[in-house]
């Protein structure tokens, strides 16, 4: 094999980092075995839309969301914590797509979410020393179930199928419809200023509807008022399962009408193909989802995270810290978009309120002198995590707002743009972040903590996120005219 050669389980042969250990090697294959023929979870067309759509939101024709769980939970496999994400997701698009005027791709962190790195393989528990919990896909939660189960790995699939089926469910049926006058409650916003300036906007949010409605604009059941694209994505941490997943797709006859463009050869990739492509005639797409990322711990340059993604035709986002070196940064981009493809590559900077003027600067500049052209997204959760004085690991809803303000000024004054946020949130009433319309305070936090993870924005702070950043890009817009 060429050096530079690429296949599904080239990975294998480099060093790997967040490695699970199973106890029984021979399960771990038999179920890896049986995923990899099973049914995909998404299609190589709706991957290829994204591609388009990522396009567009690296070169400024359009803004990325991306949110959900910190880690999903196999209970969260529930039509009603599956409707209260999509509900969030949809909501805060909306309020963005006013304040920006510019469309929104929507990306979900659901239906694949299952596992989670960690800092150490072990933790302490009621003083005795037990494996860390590595997400549903590998061990329980409960402490006395933390030996790694490969069985969890067909688990994983069957609870992410569920959850698509059931996403494709909602939208087809008209869930994404705006016209629904619950959506907009604003009872949980205390302060009355704010509730006013939040109102002004949904006001004019449903005016605006109400007008295409009386002009005939939102009679299409094909309206994008009532139904949208909305994607999945996780991180992929175990190549085992991701592998199992990546399915070899027939590249698009050559020569063909553009009409014709989208038909493929007669071979469905449902299943591994009965017969080897050659491998200039197909691309590997990975299948169990959308959209898939590298973490900040498993970013190593001749690491095997790094070498699975790159022979990837899925669009794949990168995790970037304070750790990351602005030359370091470049090289991931030359590994991962050798052909400088816009979008291709999205980089989720995760800084902390106070350090982002100290390391996303260099990171910019660094990227602008080649000529790669990624989307430039904020995570503005990771960097900004504490511990209260009632012992709940937190977030500062003002330091998560700060991060993403600072972003958009630092990318405005060197000639980017920041181009996406992304977000652990929910759509459920919980109390794990402080602050926000609702003020929440420490002393809320055990009212309804939830998260066996870390910290989630609940359903109203979400909404409060969406409204700043379009007020900001209003201001933004006025000062432009």
């Amino acid at each position: 094999m060429a050096d530079n050669a690429w296949s599904p389980d080239s990975w294998r042969s480099k060093p790997i980092k967040q490695d699970v250990v199973y106890d029984d090697p021979k399960e771990l294959e038999a179920v890896v075995g049986r995923v990899a023929n099973l049914p995909p979870l998404v299609s190589s067309p709706e991957i290829d839309r994204l591609r388009a759509q990522l396009k567009d939101v690296a070169e400024g024709r359009a803004f990325l969301l991306q949110g959900g769980d910190c880690a999903e939970s196999f209970d969260y496999c529930n039509p009603t914590a599956i409707e209260d994400k999509l509900k969030v997701l949809l909501q805060m698009s909306l309020v963005l797509l006013w304040g920006m005027r510019l469309p929104i791709v929507r990306i979900a962190r659901m239906a694949g979410q299952y596992a989670k790195p960690r800092s150490s393989p072990y933790e302490t528990v009621n003083g005795e020393t037990i494996m860390s919990y590595r997400g549903d896909n590998v061990n329980s939660i409960d402490p006395a179930c933390r030996r790694p189960d490969p069985q969890r790995l067909l688990q994983a699939y069957f609870h992410s199928a569920s959850t698509v089926n059931f996403v494709r469910l909602l939208l087809d049926s008209g869930f994404a419809d705006i016209h629904q006058p619950e959506a907009w409650d604003l009872g949980h916003v205390r302060n009355p200023e704010i509730r006013r300036e939040y109102q002004s906007i949904v006001n004019r949010l449903t005016d605006s509807l109400e007008f295409m409605s009386v002009i005939g604009a939102t009679s299409s059941q094909a309206s994008a008022l009532n139904t949208v694209d909305l994607y999945t994505s996780h991180e992929a941490l175990l190549l085992e399962y991701e592998q199992a997943l990546t399915r070899a797709v027939p590249k698009p006859l050559p020569g063909a009408e553009p009409a014709l463009a989208g038909r493929k050869r007669p071979y469905e990739p449902s299943t591994p193909p009965r017969k080897a492509l050659a491998p200039e005639l197909c691309d590997w797409y990975n299948l169990s989802a959308h959209f898939i990322w590298i973490g900040d711990r498993t970013r190593q340059l001749d690491g095997a995270h790094v070498e699975y993604f790159r022979g990837v035709k899925n669009p794949v986002g990168v995790k970037v810290g304070p750790t990351m070196d602005p030359a370091e940064l470049v090289r991931v981009l030359d590994i991962l978009d050798p052909d400088f493809e816009s979008g291709r590559v999205t980089l989720i900077t995760r800084y902390g309120a106070a350090k982002i003027a100290d390391y996303l600067p260099a990171h910019v500049r660094a990227v602008q002198e080649t000529r790669h052209q990624p989307v430039w997204c904020c995570d503005p959760c990771h960097g900004n995590t504490t511990t209260a004085p009632t012992g709940h690991k937190t977030r500062s809803f003002d330091a998560i707002i700060s991060e993403i303000t600072s972003s958009i000024s630092i990318h405005r004054e060197l000639g980017s743009r920041l181009s996406g946020v992304h977000l652990e949130l929910t759509g459920e009433h919980v109390t794990e972040c402080t602050g926000g319309s609702q003020e929440l305070s420490h002393s809320d936090l055990p009212n309804n903590y939830q998260t066996f993870c870390d910290p989630r924005l609940n359903y109203e702070q979400s909404l409060d996120i969406a409204f700043k950043i379009a007020k900001v890009y209003e201001s933004e817009r006025e000062e432009n005219n």
